[in-house]
């Protein structure tokens, strides 16, 4: 089958195309045909950094490409829901020992996937997966409820702009950070009230918004250095969670508004096979929010094919594009 693999770390040159075997389909497992596949940042990580990040490096050759939607092609021993012919969507390879969705098709873990919501094409659902996760189970962890003012660092970005949307299913009052008119404008779209970051103080949207008391739930999609601002603007005994916190940080803070911080590597299950079958349930409930109206995924208006997925890492680097990067097949 056709594959972009990476013969060594690197820029995104390092992409070529090659011919490899076509995966066997085995026990618990289902064979996909990719249609479409996303670029998320981990993913530049990997290409660019390898062995640094330690047990996410794949052996070389390898094959990146974590999201994916695509259609069964076949069904392994001990897989129940799913049929030859089904359409689905996950996030399932492209770090470890585990191929990615960058060749025409890639073997699931049936746990890992969940049939693709209905009133989507293959290029929006294949924009979901890694960050659909990651912001429901930030949300959830974080105890959100209805009723609670709630702020997302970063709505305009991939994790931040379904969190946003999560959070005004679950019932919340949403605002959200943004830096310019551009990402106000898609932020507002998607009914959360924005921020612009570059001219509000965080004092200034705590005061204006929650009259001095803080935000319930603090959503934040930037992490490292931005999780201060997520203190100073949490409430007391609020509830902050983060996809970035490698980083050194005083949590004074934190400590004296008694602060709880739910750091979200939604990564685990591919890496440990720990609990994978909940990332397929959590994909099952995104897939009916979606396909009930209250969830759309933002796709970036440049289009890839698989061969351009160097430029595809490029256009998301280069922080230009709005929502999720797509590559179709």
């Amino acid at each position: 089958m056709k594959a972009m693999i990476i013969n060594e770390f690197g820029s995104s040159s390092v992409f070529k195309a090659a011919e490899i075997n076509r995966p066997e389909v085995k026990a618990g497992h289902i064979l996909v045909s990719v249609a479409a596949t996303s670029v998320n940042t981990v993913d530049m990580m990997i290409r660019q950094m390898g062995e640094e990040l330690g047990p996410l490096s794949p052996a070389l050759p390898g094959v990146l490409g974590m999201d994916f939607a695509g259609t069964i092609e076949a069904v392994g021993e001990n897989v129940t829901g799913f049929a030859v012919g089904d359409e689905v969507y996950g996030c399932a390879g492209g770090l470890a020992d585990l191929q990615g969705a960058l060749a025409e098709y890639i073997l699931a873990d049936a746990k890992l996937v969940a049939h693709k919501p209905k009133s989507l094409s293959m290029r929006e659902a294949a924009a979901i997966p890694l960050v659909g996760i990651t912001a429901y189970e930030g949300l959830v962890r974080a105890g959100i409820s209805q009723d609670q003012n709630v702020l997302v660092h970063g709505g305009a970005g991939g994790v931040g702009h379904i969190a946003l949307q999560l959070a005004n299913y679950f019932g919340a009052n949403v605002y959200a950070t943004g830096g310019g008119e551009k990402q106000a404008k898609l932020i507002e779209s998607l009914g959360a009230t924005a921020i612009n970051y570059k001219t509000e103080t965080v004092s200034d949207y705590v005061s204006k918004h929650t009259q001095g008391a803080g935000f319930d739930v603090v959503y934040d999609s930037i992490g490292g250095a931005n999780l201060i601002k997520s203190f100073d603007a949490a409430a007391l005994n609020g509830q902050v969670a983060t996809t970035v916190s490698m980083a050194e940080i005083d949590l004074t803070t934190a400590h004296f508004k008694g602060l709880s911080l739910h750091v979200v590597f939604m990564l685990i299950p591919m890496l440990h096979n720990h609990k994978r079958e909940q990332h397929g349930e959590i994909l099952a409930k995104l897939a009916d929010i979606v396909d009930a109206g209250k969830l759309v995924p933002v796709v970036d208006e440049e289009h890839f094919n698989l061969e351009e997925i160097g430029k595809a890492h490029d256009r998301l680097a280069s922080g230009q594009g709005m929502g999720k990067v797509v590559v179709t097949l």
